[in-house]
């Protein structure tokens, strides 16, 4: 392509590039999910220190496994008083884990408590504003959907919801907390197009029979969660290993930040490896990601492009980012998308934790069904 290429002479490039049709696909799982319990403890553990220290600084890592919680990391705060056990037992307790049958419940769980304070070297630098590590964090965005979000991820994430509402609402009372969901779509170009595929698998109790919850997920779930996607010739696979009575904690370890491809564009856009549960708004990893969303969103709202992608690069103890780059995909004019992004947004640190008001304690609220296209959420503002 030449360097005079007009914008949509770009644009016809970049989806002759695309095949003419593919099939993408993407997952999403509940709050009962082992590592996603790990993700809600750490989330409430740092809303906690929020409540009473707003600079808080807190990196907790969690560990899950049969009737054993291991909290580790490090956490400095002027909060008086934070009972982590009492934390924990409340934040299984709320995601639903209370049968004293099983190996992992809120009453029996042994909690571990491994935290020390942040490294002084580390808190020096990000005391003047700087970054709390080295890193790269993407944030994307897609008018294919209303929430310009991915339309895999936004089904997968409608389905998982579903069915925890559907449990705790007592609709189900065959329904527990360990589920997930995968959602596959057919594209042309840019273009969704149709739902191909459905897969749920979700725990039960032991009394139900697999035609049962075959005809509540395929009569009544996925009809509700895609809407006017739903067709009558989606495949719909349910439980495809057949029994899934234990789940949880209880089957399976845990641990934070190993669903961070559920928590972002469920593998539609790239991801700079950093997960986002467990850390303060001072980490880079979490607050980047979040401005990169903040920032993608408005290109696409503001006409400038169909699909935009953002990275950001930064170096410890720096708060001005090593980089930060716009791709368009071919949908708009890069050029004039990167101009508007230097001219409108202060990717340094402490501009973006004050822009998004990110010293509170909202995290917990984040922590299941993707940290990006739900309401209420200011970098979804």
């Amino acid at each position: 392509m030449s360097a005079t290429a007009r914008p949509d002479q770009q644009y016809d490039v970049a989806l002759d590039a695309l095949p003419a049709t593919y099939i993408f696909s993407s997952e999403s799982v509940t709050e009962g999910h082992p590592d996603k319990v790990c993700d809600f403890i750490a989330d409430s553990i740092l809303d906690a220190h929020l409540a009473q220290d707003p600079r808080a600084r807190v990196a907790c890592e969690v560990l899950v496994k049969d009737g054993n919680v291991v909290l580790a990391g490090e956490i400095t705060s002027e909060a008086k008083d934070v009972d982590y056990e009492a934390i924990v037992r409340r934040a299984i307790e709320e995601i639903g884990y209370v049968d004293a049958n099983e190996a992992f419940h809120a009453a029996g769980v042994k909690v571990t408590v491994l935290l020390s304070q942040q490294s002084g070297h580390i808190a020096q630098g990000v005391d003047t504003g700087g970054a709390g590590d080295q890193g790269i964090m993407f944030g994307y965005a897609t008018d294919e959907t209303e929430e310009l979000m991915p339309l895999p991820i936004l089904l997968s994430h409608r389905l998982s919801r579903l069915i925890a509402e559907d449990r705790k609402a007592g609709r189900k009372a065959w329904l527990r907390p360990d589920a997930k969901t995968q959602v596959s779509v057919e594209y042309e170009g840019n273009t969704p197009v149709a739902v191909r595929t459905v897969l749920v698998s979700t725990q039960h109790a032991e009394d139900v029979s697999q035609e049962e919850i075959k005809a509540y997920v395929a009569t009544d779930l996925v009809p509700r969660a895609l809407g006017t996607w739903y067709r009558d010739d989606i495949e719909i696979l349910v439980n495809p290993t057949g029994i899934f009575a234990i789940g949880g904690p209880s089957a399976d370890a845990g641990v934070t930040g190993r669903k961070i491809i559920v928590d972002t564009y469920g593998g539609a856009g790239r991801h700079g490896g950093g997960a986002f549960s467990g850390k303060d708004p001072s980490k880079v990893d979490r607050s980047g990601a979040y401005f990169g969303r903040f920032v993608a969103r408005q290109l696409v709202k503001a006409g400038l492009a169909r699909k935009a992608e953002v990275q950001v690069a930064y170096a410890i103890g720096r708060a001005e980012p090593v980089s930060v780059r716009v791709d368009t995909f071919g949908t708009g004019d890069a050029r004039a998308a990167e101009a508007y992004v230097r001219q409108n947004f202060d990717f340094r640190p402490n501009a973006i934790i004050e822009r998004l008001g990110l010293r509170r304690p909202i995290y917990r609220t984040t922590t299941n069904y993707g940290h990006f296209g739900r309401t209420g959420l200011p970098w979804e503002a």
